[in-house]
């Protein structure tokens, strides 16, 4: 049966006010539009839905089941309809982020920390991994847009947007102290125990293309997950770091670690923001951009 949702809603607010007239004024429609309404409803329906009574109208037995059903629904549509509102306007909502421990720590924690302070009904849901990871997460709708370092392991589909510089370095402590104070080729750099990240990420990748490029191989001691590890397993001796230099900064500037001055510089890289294309933003992550921005 096919029943213009309307004319729901006039019967609606003629049982709920119990008047055509009263309805009327509701509905911002006129009263003989209304009435009509009501006929063409019971028409379709086959049924009687009003009595006229001398202070109104009174819904028939028939009426009064459509109505328990109808009541329900209609407020249902209301709620809805206050809730996307609400999400339009920032009042409740979901941004849901990519991001690896880098980009968090160093890029995205105080704009996340800025929009929770001024949007503070909607849900921020982090997803930790590295950039191959992320990506997966966004082309398969896991998350809304990803925060991660190039290079990109597939950008197909993808729109990218360069938002900070970070540079990678190799890291190390005083046990490698002939290291210090001089430049070294890379070759040199081989001959000692290196201590780099899994394969799985995109940093991996960015430094063996950089040794590739200077046909040097090198076959890292320990691999390790995160960044910080790198850090904390150079500072103990345990090899030389390959890491970026803002995990380091704080060991470096007092002296627990140095940075290695190699001849052949690694070139800096990007820390970028990557959505799919041709795909619209939910309206909490679009005013997140724009934060952004």
């Amino acid at each position: 049966m096919d029943i213009n949702l309307e004319l729901y809603k006039v019967f609606y607010y003629v049982a709920k006010t119990g008047s055509i007239s009263k309805a009327s004024e509701e509905l911002f429609i006129s009263q003989p539009a209304v009435s009509q309404a009501i006929r063409n409803l019971e028409a379709k329906l086959g049924g009687k839905l009003f009595l006229r009574t001398p202070k109104g109208t009174m819904l028939t037995p028939e009426g009064q089941v459509l109505f328990n059903y109808i009541e329900p629904a209609y407020n249902m549509i209301m709620v809805a309809e206050n809730k996307f509102s609400e999400a339009i306007n920032l009042g409740t909502g979901e941004i849901r982020i990519g991001a690896s421990d880098m980009t968090l720590k160093f890029f995205l924690l105080p704009y996340l920390e800025k929009f929770h302070k001024l949007y503070p009904k909607v849900r921020i849901k982090v997803t930790n991994g590295p950039t191959p990871e992320t990506i997966n997460f966004l082309k398969t709708g896991a998350i809304d847009f990803g925060v991660v370092s190039l290079p990109l392991s597939d950008d197909s589909g993808l729109e990218a947007i360069n938002v900070m510089e970070i540079q990678d370095c190799f890291i190390a402590n005083n046990k490698f102290a002939n290291l210090y104070g001089r430049k070294i080729h890379l070759k040199e750099l081989a001959e000692y125990p290196i201590i780099m990240l899994e394969k799985n990420t995109s940093t991996r990748k960015y430094i063996d293309n950089y040794l590739s490029f200077y046909n040097v191989k090198i076959i890292p001691e320990i691999e390790l997950a995160t960044s910080d590890l790198l850090v904390q397993f150079a500072r103990r001796g345990l090899g030389i770091s390959c890491v970026v230099r803002n995990f380091a900064e704080e060991d470096i500037e007092n002296g627990n670690l140095f940075e290695v001055d190699l001849i052949e510089k690694i070139p800096p890289r990007q820390i970028c923001i990557i959505k799919l294309k041709n795909t619209p933003l939910s309206a909490a992550a679009v005013k997140f951009f724009e934060l952004l921005e």
